[in-house]
């Protein structure tokens, strides 16, 4: 008889472990990566003042001189104007530029969240975190990141990272304009938030709260609780996470919120900028935010892109970003990763539409999160270089732990200089410097 009941508890307590699996329906439709799309945010442009000039008095000049209506100041040397009816941006230019005090006139472009959520926990799911040769359901893991010997030197304690995206499950809040109420994913529980400076760029407010699932996704990857008993693992898990919301309820976000987020994360500690998003188009704006950043010292890493072919994403493109392409768990370049000059690194980002390891779900990158309603979380795989991107980020927070001091060139060249070779020998066009390698990257030295 007790031999009948253990059975019965073990089967029940399987049970409870494996409900948490959810079967995630993609973000965008068709099941496939997102296509990188020309997307112009309806009625707006930007425009971008020389240094010096105050944005907000030039701004309410141009509104009483020229008819315009002011809809955004940016935080550093731009605004966002309407579009009156009939009105297009080259006209706006016509208009403009015999203006002194104007630098340039752009359109406000659109970018999005790159991930494709398919449908829990560290053995043997989560391969992508794993040293060479590690078993993942008794298959080999040899394209992990090697965070298991990394985390022997560090867990990434002392360094901000900034993850600017659809916001982040951090808190226990109730928004007291449209009553919804967000909760603390429980596999954040013992994360480290800088909530005195988290905010929403989408709503411009204090509260940087994920109604996506997207950046919670994210934010587990780099710094998920771990060794909590409970989910998955974050690789740099000792870290400090600053929640910038930049894109909305959809994933897509105008670039003058993700200009504003960039500025907001650079001038509030951000070591490390984590950009899991990414538009088809070079901006003024965008770039002047980067160069902003950068010139702060900051290391920024943004997805490549879904769409397959030889473009990289911006702000990716930007030389001053380190961008990210994707792997599968053979280390093969994912279908759906951009490549071409630009791109820098892969990590892995998964391919749900094999099981290489033969462990029933196909191989995206697993970390918890929730669809639907923001306080109902479970374990999802996702995959896209949304998912490869974090991995870089925590690895470059775990370089900057045990060297605070250095430059973001060179956590640049720890990370490219110990990637593992792929493809090609040296730097090419599908893998870059190859796949990221964070216990190697800890312990280089210039």
């Amino acid at each position: 008889m007790k031999k009948v009941l253990v059975s019965l508890i073990l089967v029940a307590l399987l049970l409870t472990v494996f409900v948490q699996v959810k079967s995630a329906e993609p973000l965008f439709v068709g099941g496939e990566p997102l296509s990188i799309k020309n997307e112009v945010a309806t009625g707006e442009f930007i425009v971008g003042f020389k240094d010096g000039i105050n944005v907000g008095l030039k701004a309410k000049a141009l509104e009483n001189s020229k008819s315009l209506k002011v809809k955004r100041i940016g935080l550093k040397n731009f605004a966002v104007f309407s579009l009156t009816q009939g009105k297009t941006v080259d006209s706006m230019k016509e208009l403009l530029q015999n203006d002194p005090d104007i630098a340039y006139i752009e359109p406000n472009f659109i970018a999005h969240a790159f991930a494709i959520p398919n449908d829990p926990l560290f053995s043997p799911y989560q391969w992508d975190l794993y040293d060479y040769g590690m078993l993942s359901n008794g298959y080999a893991s040899n394209y992990g990141i090697q965070a298991v010997s990394a985390w022997n030197i560090t867990r990434g304690t002392g360094v901000k990272v900034a993850i600017i995206d659809t916001g982040i499950a951090y808190e226990n809040y109730t928004d007291p304009v449209t009553g919804t109420q967000y909760a603390l994913a429980p596999d954040l529980a013992n994360t480290k938030f800088d909530t005195a400076n988290a905010y929403d760029f989408v709503n411009n407010d204090t509260h940087a709260n994920d109604d996506n699932g997207h950046g919670t996704h994210v934010c587990g990857t780099i710094a998920q609780s771990t060794n909590n008993g409970i989910g998955c693992a974050g690789i740099a898990y000792e870290a400090t996470i600053l929640p910038i919301k930049v894109l909305d309820s959809s994933g897509s976000g105008t670039y003058d919120a993700i200009a504003n987020g960039i500025i907001w994360a650079a001038d509030h500690g951000a070591r490390v900028i984590n950009m899991s998003l990414g538009g088809s188009q070079g901006s003024t704006t965008l770039y002047n935010a980067i160069k902003y950043a950068y010139n702060k010292g900051v290391v920024i890493v943004c997805a490549a892109g879904n769409d397959g072919r030889s473009l990289v994403s911006y702000p990716a493109a930007y030389t001053e970003c380190i961008a990210v392409g994707a792997t599968r768990f053979d280390g093969t370049r994912a279908r759906y990763s951009n490549y071409g000059s630009a791109l820098d690194l892969v990590a892995p980002g998964g391919d749900t539409s094999v099981d290489q390891n033969k462990d029933g779900y196909g191989d995206g990158i697993l970390q918890q999160t929730f669809s639907g309603s923001p306080t109902s979380f479970g374990y999802y795989f996702f995959q896209g270089t949304s998912m490869a991107t974090p991995h870089v980020a925590g690895v470059a927070a775990l370089v900057l732990s045990v060297h605070p001091e250095f430059t973001n060139e060179q956590v640049r060249t720890a990370l490219q200089s110990t990637a593992k070779d792929l493809g090609s020998k040296g730097w090419d066009k599908y893998y870059g410097y190859g796949l990221v390698n964070a216990y190697a990257a800890v312990n280089w030295k210039p």
